[in-house]
């Protein structure tokens, strides 16, 4: 049976350091996302783009950048998404930055604890975001969603699903990851992370890597994917605001994806940190919508998904 699928766009850089992530749900829509999961018979339902506070580009407070604005945003992600689940759809947030994968993940987790589910987060990105007010070094709030969602941080947004911690730092996999800032890295190994970095993927091979990261999923456990496209090497990716070299390869990439789908538990997934702005006609987004075309059945492989 195809999934029923609900389009989410959350037009915002208010976590990020560098504008222009507002404008990623309408380049995905642009890349054609939505009419190319129905051609894969997903039953693909466009709500359009929610609303919140402009982004007032102030300088930080205690630490945090646009604190207050960035709640407002993960409040009406966290209800949106929340709804779309419990009306047995899966839904696809649309970034945005990275900071609303607080509301996203946070509503999963939430789901997951009322359905009685297990959750297995994989995060896709170059960075650990795992970062807190006192370890940062800019202040920006997108690179603290995962840190928060592990109960360290601003209680509007520790406690935002109902829960603290919204889920335990043993249940996500980072894939990818290529820069940590030197108090992320030492609080990254206190809490345990599981993090399957680029050296361990150039090391064991990203087929390797995600077998670890896909270990133990069963019936009963939700995926989540919260993909951050700068996951992807910059010369295939240019449209982001934190570009890192030395990202996956497209094949690593459509690997990745493809793995993922074999395992038919993808319940829910984020797609954040599209830049326009910086992009080249937006040959990132047409990536991206490959990608997750992918995550939801198309194959580069010449035999049969098992």
């Amino acid at each position: 049976m195809s999934p029923r699928v609900t389009l989410i766009g959350a037009p915002t850089d208010i976590g990020a350091g560098t504008r222009g992530a507002s404008m990623g749900p309408e380049a995905l829509r642009v890349a054609q996302l939505g009419p190319t999961l129905q051609g894969h018979g997903v039953e693909a339902l466009d709500r359009g783009n929610l609303a919140g506070p402009p982004n007032p580009w102030l300088q930080p407070v205690d630490g945090h950048r646009h604190l207050a604005e960035v709640v407002a945003w993960n409040d009406v992600v966290h209800e949106a998404v929340l709804a779309e689940l419990r009306g047995g759809r899966l839904p696809i947030l649309l970034g945005g930055d990275h900071s609303l994968a607080v509301g996203s993940i946070s509503a999963v987790a939430r789901h997951c604890r009322e359905a009685g589910r297990k959750l297995r987060v994989l995060w896709l990105d170059a960075h650990a975001d795992f970062n807190t007010s006192t370890l940062t070094p800019s202040g920006n709030l997108h690179g603290m969603p995962v840190a928060c969602l592990a109960g360290h941080g601003p209680r509007e947004l520790v406690e935002l699903g109902g829960h603290v911690p919204a889920l335990a730092a043993k249940n996500i996999r980072q894939i990818g990851i290529r820069s940590v800032d030197a108090g992320e890295r030492r609080f990254v190994h206190e809490q345990g992370l599981e993090v399957f970095d680029m050296r361990f993927i150039d090391e064991m091979g990203m087929r390797h890597t995600m077998e670890l990261a896909l270990a133990t999923l069963d019936e009963h456990t939700h995926l989540h994917v919260s993909f951050d496209v700068d996951f992807l090497d910059p010369e295939i990716a240019p449209g982001v605001g934190t570009t890192v070299p030395g990202g996956p390869t497209y094949r690593e990439a459509q690997l990745c994806m493809e793995m993922i789908a074999d395992t038919g538990r993808l319940a829910s997934l984020d797609v954040m940190e599209l830049n326009p702005a910086l992009d080249l006609r937006n040959k990132t987004a047409a990536l991206a919508v490959d990608l997750i075309e992918s995550l939801f059945g198309k194959s580069t492989l010449m035999r049969d998904r098992p």
